[in-house]
């Protein structure tokens, strides 16, 4: 009972602070220590028996095993973001098709630009600073409430492009390892599911954008608004063809590299970014370095949480906690769903949610038999939906850093199109796999 309590206060805790705005590297260990505590776990390796948890091994060893495995994908990814930006070349695809859809299709263009990006490999917190200016003039010139361009933005990231089958965030990837399978798992029913959210979701966003504007919600300018930079951008073309021989890259080598290709893919993608793009560079040397440094703190963020995992799982609660998931009556999918989504939601994040999470019910799973496609696709989906609450570190930074608002001014339409628009999603999925689509 003490261990349950040990393992629901340091959640909260986690939760509770991150909001606060604490810096997770910080809360991470801090929260992991009241779980510890609780649970009566040793807080040192010399003052446990060999082979017995302990707070500092525990957490350290997820913490570093995180980072093991996924530093270089994080850090390619991060450093093809900024020669995207820095060249303009992600500025050029968005600007494409900002153009072709217009002022009357504004929020869709915002919606497509952050699609088009992330499903090229673009890191997720790049597009959104890249898109956010130019969705702040098409706002303005709409007239049409700023306070829902972080859920424009979020949409066309987080959710539909983001877990989808083929798309190289690392979202899609992680399952790989633990199960078999390639990024490309379950593709048929992913792509009904990602149309599904697709429409619906930009439906329910621009009814919510209407409503607003009915009572009279308008445009409101501030002092702090960037401007917009005039700058000299690279044809369409050229940005579209780095995003596309990422792709290209990763469809090759995937099924003889697994999630290593993903690495050839994105350093492909830098180079050529470089080749096609090197007149327009302000600083290319600098992009990587910029980068580089993105890659740390992002990847060093979510080993925080994977670290606290590290002790959260060893406790007897935890054990607990997931038998209890994964019986569930019904498809096993739903058991599996329900436990990579609630760690997701508790960590604030769907790669450290996988990481938790399938370890410990992919092994079960696939005893019982269970396609391992269905079971990466599902996992993936549910990762991109609870994950989204509101101490998330992708959507604090996009709704307070990036766009200026306030949670609760912006949350709202985010919460709709991240969180309950994938939930729909991961119904749908989990159904059409129930009914023997794609296996």
């Amino acid at each position: 009972m003490l261990s349950m309590i040990g393992l629901v206060g340091g959640l909260a805790l986690l939760i509770f602070l991150t909001m606060r705005g604490m810096n997770l590297l910080v809360v991470g260990p801090l929260s992991a220590l009241f779980v510890a505590v609780l649970s009566g776990m040793p807080l040192f390796p010399q003052l446990a028996g060999e082979g017995e948890a302990n707070l500092v091994g525990n957490y350290m060893s997820g913490f570093s095993g995180f980072v093991t495995s996924w530093y270089l994908m994080f850090l390619l990814g991060a450093i093809f973001g900024k020669v995207m930006e820095d060249s303009g070349a992600a500025d050029s695809v968005a600007e494409l098709i900002v153009g072709k859809l217009g002022m009357k299709y504004a929020v869709l263009a915002i919606v497509a630009s952050c699609a088009v990006l992330t499903y090229g490999g673009v890191s997720l917190f790049v597009v959104a600073f890249s898109v956010y200016p130019m969705a702040l003039s098409l706002f303005k010139q709409a007239n049409l409430p700023r306070r829902f361009i972080p859920a424009a933005l979020a949409f066309g990231s987080v959710t539909f492009t983001m877990t989808s089958a083929g798309s190289p965030e690392i979202q899609n990837w992680i399952p790989i390892e633990h199960l078999g399978t390639s990024p490309y798992a379950g593709w048929e029913v992913s792509l009904i599911v990602a149309v599904f959210m697709m429409i619906f979701g930009y439906w329910w966003l621009k009814r919510i954008i209407t409503k607003a504007v009915s009572k009279g919600e308008s445009f409101i300018s501030r002092e702090t608004d960037p401007v917009a930079e005039k700058k000299e951008l690279p044809h369409p073309v050229m940005g579209v063809l780095p995003l596309a021989v990422v792709l290209v890259i990763a469809f090759i080598f995937h099924d003889s590299l697994a999630q290593s290709a993903l690495i050839i893919a994105l350093l492909g993608g830098v180079i050529a970014t470089y080749l096609l793009n090197r007149k327009y560079f302000r600083n290319f040397w600098n992009a990587v370095s910029e980068g580089t440094l993105g890659a740390l703190i992002a990847i060093g963020n979510t080993a925080a949480v994977v670290g606290f995992g590290g002790v959260a799982k060893a406790v007897p609660a935890f054990q607990t906690a997931v038998d209890f998931m994964t019986d569930i009556p019904g498809s096993p999918l739903i058991g599996g769903a329900i436990a990579v989504s609630v760690i997701a939601g508790m960590t604030g994040s769907a790669s450290g949610g996988q990481v938790i999470a399938l370890p410990l019910i992919a092994p079960h799973y696939m005893d019982m038999g269970v396609n391992p496609e269905a079971l990466h696709r599902v996992a993936a989906i549910s990762s991109g939906a609870l994950d989204s609450l509101p101490h998330n570190g992708y959507v604090v930074t996009t709704v307070r850093s990036i766009c200026g608002e306030t949670h609760q001014d912006a949350y709202g339409a985010v919460g709709i199109v991240t969180v309950i628009v994938p939930l729909l999603g991961l119904a749908l999925a989990i159904l059409l796999f129930s009914l023997g689509l794609g296996i």
